[in-house]
């Protein structure tokens, strides 16, 4: 599971005007036609699906939930996921 909230850089309490905010600048950070990175259309696909998903009230409160319920399920698998999700990105942006 893609964790919304790590692909626009924002924690779980941010607000819509948060998520426009950040989906604004990631957007512009990761367009292809802007950012030559090999990852740069992946990363802007991530990016415009985290907004779809978390600029709908509806949308986000399902992914909340579903998002709670695994980190639940399995905490160790789910620590190790958004571990990834976190530190991946930092990573490749060194790059």
């Amino acid at each position: 599971m893609t964790d919304h909230y790590t692909a626009l850089g924002l924690n779980s309490a941010a607000t819509l005007a948060d998520v426009k905010k950040a989906f604004r600048q990631q957007a512009s950070f990761w367009h292809p036609d802007r950012n030559d990175h090999p990852q740069a259309a992946e990363r802007f696909r991530a990016v415009q699906q985290a907004y779809e998903v978390l600029s709908d009230a509806g949308k986000r409160e399902a992914y909340d939930d579903n998002r709670r319920r695994n980190l639940l399920d399995s905490p160790i698998d789910t620590a190790r996921v958004i571990w990834a999700d976190y530190f991946n990105p930092l990573a490749s942006a060194a790059d």
